[in-house]
């Protein structure tokens, strides 16, 4: 897939992205039979794509020998039907091989996550993403977070450079986003992709929607498919009455609960997918199981998710 391809394909989805979460079995290996059938379901579910391996995925505990795997295992269970991201990171070296891993299992696209610990300055950053695109053909959506954080005039020089088509926001600096996105516009015409990518990104989508960013990350997509399925509708069509009931009565509650404890951005999303009848498995060190008290909790905001769908029939 060219990276026009990829980006006419993630520019205009049908459904939500999907981010799903990587299987382990009772002794903590990779469970492919499980993974395998996580992604089928989710595709089939309504996904417009499959990023694996990403933050969701737990890249950061997977080996090298696994990613491949996984990626492999995500490429031949959508079949083409929708496009497959894959996740690189790490420093330079190893972001370049994991990159050369994705390709080499099919994958259509790679999101390129902070480089390992380091502060880095733009000129060092620039370089890096630059590294990471000329290294294979994929081509490459840059995200910004923790600590790859960019300037508006690097971002232009990002936009430039053949390969990455987009950026994905994980700070929620609006002010900023604005800024690189008015910066973009007027000194590389064209088309480059923006991704809202905060954790739960339903809940601060109708603002990233107001500076004109439609995409998103859908880590609820993983365990409650209906639920957001019915906010991405509302949210392309205009429907903010439905969209503000399910904030009001579905995400705002779950983001609560997952401010509760550290990593719950993963493992949370894993207990939902286990109470929705497939095991996954738990998260892997250094990330923590939920609470009992919080995986009942999550029981409870997931019925009243369904039950607001129910309201509109």
């Amino acid at each position: 897939m060219t990276p026009a391809d990829l980006a006419t394909r993630l520019g205009i989805p049908s459904g939500p992205l999907f981010f799903p979460v990587t299987a382990y079995g009772p002794d903590g290996s990779v469970d492919l039979d499980a993974y395998r059938t996580h992604v089928r379901r989710g595709v089939e579910a309504g996904a417009a794509a499959v990023f694996a391996c990403c933050g969701t995925g737990e890249f950061h505990a997977l080996t090298p020998e696994e990613f491949e795997t996984c990626v492999r295992a995500a490429v031949q269970e959508t079949a083409g039907r929708v496009p497959v991201v894959a996740g690189a990171g790490y420093g330079t070296a190893l972001a370049v091989r994991y990159a050369r891993l994705a390709e080499a299992a099919g994958a259509d696209g790679l999101l390129a996550m902070p480089p390992y610990l380091v502060i880095a300055g733009q000129e060092g950053l620039l370089r890096h993403y630059q590294e990471v695109a000329a290294a294979t053909t994929l081509p490459v959506i840059v995200y910004q977070r923790d600590n790859a954080l960019f300037t508006p005039e690097t971002v232009v020089e990002l936009a430039r450079t053949d390969g990455i088509i987009g950026f994905k926001d994980g700070l929620g600096d609006l002010d900023l986003l604005q800024r690189i996105i008015s910066a973009v516009r007027t000194e590389v015409p064209g088309d480059f992709l923006y991704f809202n990518g905060l954790p739960t990104a339903e809940q601060t989508q109708l603002a990233y929607r107001g500076i004109g960013v439609t995409l998103y990350s859908s880590a609820v997509f993983c365990f409650a498919p209906e639920i957001a399925l019915a906010f991405h509708t509302a949210h392309r069509t205009g429907d903010d009455a439905t969209a503000h009931r399910l904030l009001d009565g579905f995400y705002r509650p779950f983001v609560e609960l997952r401010a509760q404890g550290r990593g719950y951005a993963v493992a949370l999303v894993k207990a939902g997918v286990r109470m929705g009848g497939l095991d996954v498995g738990e998260v892997r060190p250094p990330l923590h199981e939920p609470t009992e008290d919080h995986v009942k909790q999550l029981a409870r905001i997931i019925e009243r998710g369904h039950a607001l769908l129910d309201e509109d029939k």
